[in-house]
């Protein structure tokens, strides 16, 4: 029995650093470049962001002001939702 559980604490070590690499952020920023060919926004702070296929880009350009919720997979930030900021 207690070589099971070794087993399970140790499993659940081993598997717990995969679902941090996913984690939902946001940032408040304003767009810089608008890449609708490769579903991309960059912002100010320095960082792109990849949009989903369904996107929808209108109203979204260069000095526009929004806050981006993304989610990092494999070291990209994956847009979640978008607000334009009034």
């Amino acid at each position: 029995m207690r070589f099971v559980v070794a087993a399970l604490l140790a499993a659940a070590g081993i598997l717990s650093p995969l679902a941090a690499h996913a984690e939902s952020a946001d940032v408040e920023a304003t767009i810089t470049s608008v890449d609708t060919n490769a579903l991309s926004l960059s912002l100010d702070d320095g960082k792109k962001y990849q949009a989903p296929e369904e996107f929808n880009f209108e109203g979204l350009q260069p000095g526009v002001k929004v806050v981006v919720f993304y989610t990092e997979v494999d070291g990209k930030r994956v847009i979640d939702d978008l607000e334009i900021v009034q």
